[in-house]
This record gives structure tokens, C-alpha cells and sequence, in this order.
């Protein structure tokens, strides 16, 4: 495959490709949209929602409603999901192994580990502890505050920001799903609160999961973290998947070799990579020619972690991944094609653009159709790309 039709497969697979509103008439419109196997991230202003509706759900569709649900998940980030499948994506992200669950962690694993506690154990009792507070609605800080007073030392860390000493983050966040724990939409700071009817049993049985190979677990095959990226991401390689799991190599690989022949080897610009067996490798965009898209700062399609295959060019990557203050991309058939920000004020939005080569018309006209449909989302009035 060519890195042309690699980026159009992803556009594809992942629903990008599709008309505005293209779900709008369905009743379960969710069903259909394939990102939210992996999840979709909702960080900054547009988040989940700009996401779904760029993907073909009704415009005025918010994470609130009933059917989605939000939680902390993948690297600690929230992300939306089907309400219904919250059960199997909390078994889907418990840890490979050990070792996968202290890198995922990162710093909270050295004090534990030198007080003898396994980072698996620690997500337990971190976890029950949680379970416990959270009767009601509860505010972070509060959660935060009871929780530092159940735990020991090894737990907890000086936090120079807060001038206080406090769980560390990591384990906070990827321990609340296990404990039956979801976010509410829209707070800040963020509200948790019980996900219903949650299976009796899921933190009693963590530490038993992380034992076992991840082929028993009784995960649903799309949503299995590894088979969900090489569908929407792929063709990749195991370190990909590795760094956005943030899971050590080496387990990853592991699970390569497991799904054996459910993967195929694929050859892209003369590199080794992988796709799922049941993926269109010829896939063409879904037929799509001059499809744009304004896609936010953290889509799922900007992380995708072969970086230098998305953006060839380094200063462009720079500018499109900077260390603070991502803008959005403005993608053209799975082609990231410049940046975007939006410039809001008084019920007026604007959109900054850098183009990083001359577009044609039809591409700018094409971006202010998005633009447009970007102001509608957020109830105000496009005012025109801003200079």
C-alpha cells in the first residue's frame, strides 16, 4: 500500500468520509459509528461530540445522551463509549501483565514498587476505595481529598500545583471505571458518579484478569484495544500500538502473536506493517474525492502514532503537535492539508486557517462548509475564516 491509500483507509474506517448528518435518521445512530470501539477522546471545547458529528451523527447529538457514557480510560484521557458495552471496555483495558499495568502508571509504579505492593493490587484497593465514597454525584476534588485520607504513604505524592499531597493522578483515573465509576458530561471540574446496574464482582476479579491471556478474558473481538486500532489505524506496527496504550512493548507484541492469522502483513512504502485480516487494505476512502474535514486537536485520527506517516514533513508535524495549544487539522481525503483554530466572540465564530500548500476552490470552499456546520454545532454564527 502507498501512504495515500494507508491515509484513505483510515478516512474510511473510521466514518469520515460519510455526508453531513449521514446517521441523523437513525434512532440508534451510535451502533454505526466505528470509532466509538476505541473511544472517542473528549478534550477541548468540541471534544467527543464535534467528533461524532464529523463521523455522520446528528448535529445537535451531545455526549450526554443516554445511550453514550463518559469515563477515564486510555492513558487517563476521558473518553466516550456506548453505554451499553461499559462492562467489556473496563475488561478490555485491564492491563496485560504487571508490567503493563506499572508503565501505565508511569511514575506512581517506583513507590509502590518499593513498598512491596503490586501496581495491579494498588488499582484494587484504589479502586474499592472509590467505590466506596461515591454514593452520590461527587466532585474531583472532594473524591480526592477522602480518598488521600484512606490510603498509605506509597500511594500519595507532594503535588507542587495544588500545595497539597494527593493520590497520584494516573492511578485515580484508571482505576475509576473498574470501580464502577463514570464522569458526568460537561463538568468542570469533572463530577463522577456510579455507572448503573455495573457487574458485581469486576474489582474482586482484576487482579485474576491481569493473569489471564488477554484471548480468554471473554472481550468482544471489536473491541478488543489491539484489533479496534489496526481497524481504524492500521496498517501498524506493534510499537504503535504500544505507545497509544502507553503498555511496554513487549506485551504488545505478545498479543501480535496471539491473533496470529486474524493479521495480515502489509507492505507500506517498503515497511513492515500490519492490518486486521477483515480490513479493506484497497480501500479507496469509500469512493470519497474533496471530502474536508476540520477535525479537532485530539480526533482519533490525529493519534494515530506512526507521526511521520500522517505529516511527512517535520516542521509541519511540529506545528500540528506542538507541546501546549494543538490546533485542529484540516484533513482532505485522509490528507492533513494545514491547521485551523477557531477565533470566537460575541455569538460570532471565525476560523483561522494555515494552508500548507496553495488549495484549490473547491477546498475553500469545502472548509467553510465545514465551518459553517462547526458554528451550527456550537450555536452561534460563522463569521468567515479569520486572516
Amino acid at each position: 500500500m502507498t501512504r495515500t491509500e494507508v491515509l484513505r483507509r483510515r478516512f474510511a474506517a473510521q466514518g469520515l468520509h460519510r455526508g453531513a448528518d449521514a446517521l441523523a435518521p437513525r434512532a440508534d445512530w451510535w451502533a454505526s459509528v466505528p470509532v466509538l470501539d476505541l473511544g472517542v477522546q473528549d478534550t477541548g471545547p468540541d471534544g467527543a461530540a464535534w467528533a461524532l458529528a464529523l463521523r455522520g451523527a446528528p448535529l445537535g447529538a451531545r455526549t450526554s445522551t443516554p445511550e453514550l457514557a463518559l469515563a477515564w480510560t486510555v492513558r487517563g484521557a476521558p473518553h466516550v463509549y456506548r453505554r451499553a458495552e461499559l462492562p467489556d471496555v473496563a475488561r478490555a483495558l485491564v492491563p496485560l501483565s504487571e508490567s503493563d499495568a506499572r508503565k501505565r502508571v508511569a511514575d506512581a509504579s517506583k513507590p509502590l514498587r518499593e513498598a512491596g505492593i503490586d501496581v495491579t493490587d494498588a488499582l484494587v484497593e484504589i479502586g474499592r476505595h472509590m467505590r466506596r465514597i461515591v454514593t452520590a454525584p461527587t466532585v474531583k476534588g472532594e473524591m480526592s481529598t477522602r480518598l488521600t485520607a484512606a490510603v498509605s504513604e506509597p500511594y500519595l505524592r507532594w503535588c507542587t500545583a495544588c500545595r497539597a499531597t494527593h493520590l497520584y493522578e494516573l492511578p485515580f483515573r484508571l482505576a475509576a471505571l473498574h470501580a464502577g465509576l463514570e464522569l458526568e458530561p460537561g463538568t468542570s471540574p469533572p463530577v463522577l458518579g456510579r455507572v448503573p446496574s455495573w457487574p458485581a464482582g469486576h474489582l474482586d476479579r482484576f487482579a485474576e484478569t491481569v493473569r489471564t491471556p488477554p484471548a480468554e478474558r471473554g472481550v468482544p473481538d471489536h473491541l478488543d484495544l489491539v484489533r479496534a486500532y489496526l481497524r481504524l489505524l492500521g496498517p501498524a506496527r506493534p510499537a504503535d500500538v504500544a505507545a497509544y496504550l502507553d503498555a511496554p512493548a513487549a506485551d504488545v507484541r505478545r498479543r501480535w502473536a496471539e491473533l496470529g492469522d486474524e493479521l495480515v502483513e502489509v507492505d507500506v512504502e517498503g515497511e513492515r506493517r500490519w492490518a486486521a485480516a477483515d480490513a479493506d487494505t484497497d480501500a479507496d476512502g469509500g469512493g470519497s474525492s474533496g471530502v474536508v474535514r476540520l477535525l479537532g486537536p485530539f480526533d482519533l485520527l490525529l493519534q494515530a502514532k506512526d507521526r511521520e506517516l500522517l505529516v511527512p514533513n517535520q516542521a509541519a508535524r511540529k506545528e500540528l503537535w506542538p507541546v501546549l495549544g494543538r490546533p485542529g487539522a484540516v484533513v482532505l481525503d485522509g490528507e492533513v492539508v494545514g491547521t485551523w483554530r477557531p477565533r470566537a466572540s460575541g455569538g460570532r465564530l471565525r476560523v483561522e486557517v494555515r494552508a500548507w500548500a496553495p488549495w484549490t476552490p473547491a477546498v475553500e470552499q469545502a472548509v467553510d462548509t465545514e465551518a459553517e456546520r462547526l458554528a451550527a454545532f456550537r450555536g452561534v454564527t460563522y463569521a468567515g475564516r479569520a486572516s
